[in-house]
């Protein structure tokens, strides 16, 4: 008798057992938590919160909404939604306590404290009751998710009926040139970046190479209406380096 195959995933473009990789990505995040809002400026040139507040645009934040931003690290999507509608109320939910804690450190923690929680819970079995959200929101953390169509199944699970779900993620450039340009940028570069800010030169590593193994555009919007979801879109930013994906439980 043969023992069942194990199920594997990638970390970047490592192949590891599933139930290694959240430990995996917990450490790369506990080890860059203290500089990561400041590589994310450094990387993208501050473009990522151009990024952001796009997002916002789209999304609308109402008083009346309640928010769940799953792997929401240090606070910068929950803090723009609160900013934006004075009233509302947010839940930030992350893997790794210590981006949580350097998100309660941020002076808009303090101004937001009583319509902000934060909690340490997994995306692929979120800790909060079916039908509890408003809105569901993920920025750049899906790509570290082991089963990310599991993470889908759960966003569509805690929001109400008429609630949506917007995604902000790396993504494919319809430009094979520009691409090209794009991937020597971030494997050249981003590294070496990491290794001088955060003394982690292989966490960084990691994460460009997760961008490259993320699903394209048109495949990651077939995921979320596999979930359940309605009423699909994405539109690219910076012409797909990154695109914003949108979905509503009807």
């Amino acid at each position: 008798m043969t023992e069942q195959a194990q199920n594997t995933t990638h970390f970047g473009f490592q192949t590891v057992p599933e139930e290694e990789k959240a430990g995996m990505v917990h450490g790369v995040f506990t080890r860059v938590a203290s500089r990561y809002d400041l590589m994310n400026d450094l990387m993208s040139a501050g473009i990522h919160r151009v990024w952001k507040d796009a997002m916002m645009d789209w999304l609308a934040p109402q008083p009346w909404q309640r928010l769940l931003d799953v792997a929401g690290g240090t606070g910068d999507i929950a803090f723009r939604f609160l900013k934006r509608a004075p009233g509302a109320q947010a839940v930030v939910c992350d893997l790794t306590e210590s981006m949580l804690v350097e998100g309660q450190k941020r002076a808009e923690a303090e101004r937001l404290g009583e319509d902000l929680d934060w909690v340490v819970g997994d995306a692929m079995a979120l800790p909060f009751e079916t039908g509890s959200f408003d809105v569901v929101t993920n920025a750049f953390g899906t790509r570290n998710v082991t089963r990310i169509q599991d993470w889908l199944n759960e966003a569509y699970r805690v929001l109400r009926p008429g609630g949506r779900l917007m995604v902000l993620e790396f993504s494919q450039m319809p430009n094979p040139m520009l691409q090209w340009a794009y991937d020597r940028y971030s494997f050249n570069v981003i590294p070496v970046m990491g290794q001088i800010v955060t003394n982690d030169r292989g966490s960084y590593q990691y994460l460009v190479e997760s961008i490259r193994k993320f699903p394209d555009q048109d495949t990651f919007a077939d995921m979320i209406r596999r979930a359940g979801f309605e009423q699909v879109k994405y539109r690219n930013m910076s012409m797909g380096i990154a695109a914003l994906h949108s979905g509503w439980k009807i």
